[in-house]
């Protein structure tokens, strides 16, 4: 059965997804540290320096990542202002971007009904929906790689498109956009896509020299253009650190997150529900209609299996690493989808059976944590053992869950059961209700979970230093590192200086008070070390001093609750 839509309608849907479940409550929650935070601290500096081609952290220049995103930030932070909606708001208007995007090239594969298929399943995955809602810098550079790739596939198959030098240029644009948002890996991950399908194809591909040539050149153009602009600006040791960061990243753990070998396959099998057991149904032999499809659906598996091989020898295991492979695992899922729903390919019971293992995982989890965080206090004396005061103080100031939070594991749990009995008796209400369950679940998980556990884990420290914010105060962490004094701190160029604050710390006066913040497991040797600190107090795992010199300018505060902030 063929569907057909007009496009405005797409279109249309894309933005009411946006609306109502990307941009609502977005900014009610603080920025997370690390990887949230830094971003956003970068745009805030470039607004503060009114210099756009300098990334800095601290005011020194940062040379782990381009400008592309933040400058995405700065534009966001022109309009609504320097705060955590304006951070998260441009990968809100990616996730809009997306699945258009899945729409249209879906279209032109299958048809108007595949590409509504490979949107859903993009859009209602957990973790795909869950990054548009952060302001990380993953989103963008991954939609920017994916549009490398699509137009290359389409100057791979000129009987479908025969203006092969655009494709091949628009292939090197999105190419070159993706290096000046996050570096060179983009290319690497491209060069090494490429090189897998020259086998593939032994090396016979319609490739013409003066188009490698162009793709060359714009990707040199475009990607190197920051670049550049930074030599002729003097900035030659920031290029240098740049180069020498990337290229150490494959072998180390910079951000001190390592797992196991298998942690990316885990993290998609769980993180990409349900498209991740629907795509098992994808692995077969069946052959494509057209050169397109074909090409499309072979670049998918190589792209897939590319992420998981390459960044399972990265050293560093984050989550966010093997976010590329949701796009080749939601266009698998959806060819699935399209078949099945089409009566050409058959559902497999190992498929339904993993649908309903992943979905107790899930429905576990999420009742487990408000069962377990409503008496905080019966876990941290049964475990008490192994219990530090600050996880101590975590656990503990985690009150507000309620009956409310088992809201998202009922959604799930519900849906699934539905969803698993229609599927089975190949009625196509099951996969509406399975993508529509998993949607809702990951919105109503966000919205009660999130804040909750914000709150826990780093709201009393952030409150604190928003309250010594500004030209009258200073605040800084010590025996953890954190980038929230720097943002939350709203410091300025001349506030932010390292040899200032080791001066402080030794007893030399100040100019205004310092504000401390420590963790509870190494408060004392923090205190013991700086004996003119003076303890103000503790809450959440957290200790708070200030510079003794200044006592007599530091203001108590009183949070709205009556509780001592400090």
């Amino acid at each position: 059965m063929r569907i057909t839509f007009k496009p405005y309608i797409l279109f249309i849907l894309a933005i009411l997804y946006g609306l109502v479940f990307l941009l609502p409550f977005s900014g009610a929650v603080h920025l997370f540290d690390w990887d949230e935070i830094i971003y956003a601290e970068s745009a805030r500096e470039m607004i503060v320096n009114n210099d756009y081609m300098t990334v800095t952290i601290n005011y020194e220049p940062f040379w782990e990542k381009p400008p592309m995103f933040i400058w995405l930030q700065v534009i966001s932070m022109k309009i609504f202002g320097i705060n955590e909606f304006a951070a998260r708001f441009p990968n809100a208007i990616c996730g809009v971007i997306v699945l258009i995007s899945l729409f249209l090239t879906g279209k032109r594969i299958h048809g108007d009904k595949f590409g509504m298929l490979w949107a859903a399943a993009f859009g209602t995955a957990i973790l795909p929906f869950f990054y548009f809602r952060t302001g990380i810098i993953d989103p963008w550079f991954n939609l920017f790689i994916f549009y490398g790739f699509i137009f290359f596939i389409f100057y791979l198959v000129p009987e479908r498109f025969p203006r092969r030098h655009i494709n091949v240029a628009l292939s090197a644009l999105f190419l070159g956009l993706a290096v000046l948002t996050k570096g060179p890996v983009a290319v690497l991950i491209f060069a090494l896509s490429f090189s897998i399908y020259l086998v593939y194809k032994k090396a016979k591909l319609p490739v013409k020299f003066s188009h490698v040539v162009l793709f060359i050149f714009v990707l040199a153009v475009v990607g190197g253009s920051w670049f550049l602009v930074a030599v002729l600006k003097g900035n030659m040791q920031v290029i240098k650190d740049f180069i020498a960061y990337q290229s150490g990243l494959l072998t180390n753990d910079f951000a001190g997150h390592s797992g196991f070998p298998g942690f990316h396959f885990v993290i998609l099998l769980v993180g990409v529900f349900p498209a991740s057991i629907l795509m098992l149904g994808g692995f077969t032999k069946k052959k494509e209609e057209g050169d397109l499809a074909q090409t499309f659906r072979t670049w998918m598996f190589i792209l897939i299996a590319l992420v998981l091989v390459l960044f399972s020898f990265v050293e560093t295991k984050l989550v966010h690493y093997s976010s590329l492979a949701y796009f080749p695992m939601t266009f698998i899922a959806a060819w699935f989808v399209y078949h099945w729903s089409e009566r050409k390919i058959e559902i497999k019971k190992i498929q339904l059976v993993l649908l309903g293992v992943i979905a107790f995982i899930l429905v576990s989890l999420t009742a487990l944590v408000p069962t377990l965080l409503m008496r905080p206090e019966i876990l941290t004396e049964r475990f008490s053992s192994l219990m530090t005061p600050y996880v101590e103080g975590v656990l503990l100031s985690g009150t507000g869950w309620s009956i409310l939070d088992y809201l998202p594991a009922v959604i799930l749990l519900a849906g699934i059961a539905y969803s698993i009995n229609r599927i089975n008796r190949r009625d196509r209400t099951g996969m509406i209700v399975l993508h529509t369950t998993a949607l809702l679940f990951t919105f109503s998980a966000m919205l009660l979970f999130v804040p909750k556990i914000e709150r826990m884990i780093q709201k009393p420290a952030i409150d604190f230093m928003k309250q010594h914010s500004g030209e009258h105060e200073n605040v800084i962490t010590l025996g953890f590192k954190s980038f929230a004094p720097y943002f939350y701190g709203a410091g300025m160029p001349e506030e932010q200086q390292a040899e200032m604050t080791e001066a402080w710390l030794e007893g030399e006066e100040g100019t205004k008070p310092l504000y401390v913040v420590m963790k509870a497991d190494n408060s004392r040797k923090i205190l013991d070390k700086y004996p003119h600190l003076i303890r103000l107090g503790e809450q959440g795992g957290y200790v708070f001093a200030v510079f003794g010199e200044k006592m007599e300018n530091a203001n108590s505060a009183i949070s709205e609750d009556g509780i001592l902030m400090y």
